[in-house]
């Protein structure tokens, strides 16, 4: 078995012990879903993608292939395209596809090392001609982007897949002003977005018959228990997943199966029976809503691209 992460001397796992204190001794109790995203994590997420319930990944997918050449007109020439929370980089594929031979740079961000690190290197074998600069980082917090040397190229950012659902929209607002800093004057921003629709093709999405989002969500607690040395008893914890049609968003839960106690670092939680920690969100957004949301970051949309259904668009954005 594998010794616990050391608090003490890793900076990262110091990180994610504080932000899980924090979030278990809060009410309602909650834990940042950028934790769910561990090499496991990252695996079964590519798992969900691939599943026939999760309409997120083929849709958007779909939408890039229907309009690469327009997309790539707006990114333009010569540019470096920065990805956050690439994970696999299915989808940039197509991006890298199109631009590869005029791109200066591709930046793939993600908080998983390994699973980027191994990414990067199939990238590289690849697209041997492409400048390649794998970031491990998480993209919410400060970071910096690997020097370029030259400074005025345009710099675009990649966020596929409707992650800024998982954001309150304050949250949201703050980190595309984020954004806004990294790319600068003419940058660039090309944004999956989730929309609203039929809610239960929106709950099966997120607890889908296979048990796919439920392994995903409970390995959550594997790692704390692996990276933290707490002692989450897996089957004592469910996975539930709802639309909560008021605030428009997707909400994924653990559920304590019973009365119990758990110890991370050092200090006790006790459940009850029934009492959940929330683990994601997924905002869904209506016609214009994260128009408003980006427009006081300094961001307007100069296209958007959707599927016939309107399940999902692609916004590209322009500082």
């Amino acid at each position: 078995m594998t010794a616990p992460a050391n608090p003490t001397v890793n900076p990262a796992a110091r990180a994610m012990l504080r932000d899980v204190l924090a979030g278990l001794s809060a009410t309602p109790r909650a834990i940042p879903s950028k934790y769910l995203y561990d090499a496991e994590g990252s695996r079964l997420f590519d798992r969900i993608t691939a599943l026939d319930a999760y309409y997120p990944t083929r849709t958007e997918l779909g939408i890039l292939r229907e309009h690469i050449d327009e997309i790539a007109e707006c990114i333009g020439p010569g540019a470096v395209l920065i990805e956050y929370g690439s994970g696999s980089s299915t989808k940039t594929r197509l991006l890298l596809d199109a631009l590869a031979p005029t791109l200066a740079a591709y930046v793939p961000i993600d908080i998983s090392r390994e699973h980027l690190l191994r990414t990067a290197e199939r990238l590289r074998a690849d697209y041997p001609g492409l400048r390649i600069e794998p970031v491990v980082a998480d993209y919410t917090r400060p970071h910096t982007i690997p020097d370029d040397p030259v400074q005025r190229r345009k710099r675009v950012v990649f966020f596929p897949g409707s992650t800024v659902g998982n954001f309150e929209p304050e949250e949201a607002q703050r980190f595309l002003g984020q954004i806004v800093e990294v790319i600068g004057p003419g940058g660039g921003l090309l944004l999956g977005v989730d929309r609203k629709k039929d809610p239960a093709v929106l709950e099966r999405a997120y607890d889908d018959d296979e048990g796919v989002t439920a392994a995903f969500n409970l390995n959550l607690l594997a790692r704390l228990n692996r990276d933290l040395g707490a002692d989450f008893d897996l089957d004592a914890w469910a996975h539930r997943a709802f639309y909560d049609a008021e605030r428009g968003r997707i909400e994924m839960h653990l559920v304590s199966l019973r009365d119990q106690t758990v110890h991370v670092g050092g200090r006790a939680f006790a459940f009850r029976e029934g009492e959940t920690i929330h683990t994601e969100n997924s905002y869904k957004y209506g016609p214009g809503e994260i128009e408003a949301i980006a427009a006081p970051a300094g961001l307007h949309v100069v296209r958007e691209w959707s599927d016939p259904a309107g399940w999902f668009s692609l916004l590209y954005f322009e500082v």
